[in-house]
């Protein structure tokens, strides 16, 4: 026989609450149910104040029927749409762009390096080291910016992680530095223009020192986070662009992710074509 569990999780107060709710306001009785669904009082009785396993999830759904009504289970994982994300074309493109880059450079690379919060797991596109400098590099991918506000609370939580990460792959870092690398479409730049304020007080470093720190050229920067544009279409050696918000008056290369999507599948058929 099944032992009690004299602290219930919170979870499993809250289930058997809502039944409870549901039961009284109805007007009742357990004994009521229990005729009606074949749950035993006592079970429901645990069951309801969270302290027993004895209702399984085929009694609970009898419950609910009874009821009137039907569950629904649902997970809130608010860092898997990012990992989603990861696995699109585009993304998986730009993030193995930057890694082909730094590794060009003299880093260390790893990237979709996994770490764990207290909400959940969560992925670091981008995670690099360069001996000769001490610095570990934190780099988020961003082919759209949906929210300005979310991607700087990520990037702030990758990089208390970063240190750990990067010690647990025998690396022995000095000083980290945190960027955002975003797709070069004009889209992206309205988005950026939109939240400019935002934007120069959360990544008040630019491209060209960002560049630098790349090179091995500069060294820790206050903890300043850096922003910069990616083409991973692109062969130009100065692959860290600027946006338009650093005074640059051209256009991006694209016009928006659906663009590049589209010449990423062009250029895919058509070496499987040629292979052929």
């Amino acid at each position: 026989m099944a032992a009690r569990n004299p602290n219930p999780s919170a979870l499993a107060s809250a289930v058997g609450g809502m039944y409870r709710n549901a039961r009284r306001t109805l007007g009742l009785s357990q004994r009521d149910l229990e005729a009606r669904t074949g749950v035993s009082q006592s079970a429901q009785s645990r069951f309801e104040r969270g302290l027993s396993s004895a209702v399984d999830l085929a009694a609970m759904e009898r419950l609910a029927l009874a009821l009137g009504a039907r569950p629904r289970f649902a997970l809130d994982t608010p860092f898997l749409a990012d990992r989603a994300a990861q696995r699109d074309l585009v993304h998986a493109r730009s993030t193995g762009f930057v890694a082909a880059r730094l590794r060009r450079a003299g880093w260390v690379v790893d990237t979709e390096v996994q770490i764990d919060g207290s909400f959940g797991p969560g992925w670091i596109d981008v995670l690099a080291f360069q001996p000769a400098s001490g610095c570990l590099l934190v780099v988020e991918v961003k082919t759209e910016l949906m929210d300005v506000g979310r991607v700087q609370r990520t990037l702030g939580w990758y990089g208390s992680r970063a240190m750990a990460a990067a010690r647990s792959r025998g690396w022995r870092p000095d000083w980290t530095q945190a960027c955002l690398l975003v797709l070069a479409t004009d889209a992206v730049d309205r988005a950026l223009q939109g939240n400019r304020i935002f934007i120069r007080e959360a990544f008040p470093m630019r491209a060209a020192a960002l560049a630098e720190i790349v090179a091995g050229q500069a060294g820790p920067a206050s903890g300043e986070r850096a922003l910069a544009m990616i083409d991973p279409l692109s062969r130009r050696q100065r692959w860290l662009r600027p946006t338009r918000l650093d005074g640059r008056t051209s256009r991006a290369p694209h016009p928006d992710y659906a663009a590049v999507a589209r010449r990423m599948t062009v250029r895919r058929s058509g070496r499987s074509g040629s292979a052929g």
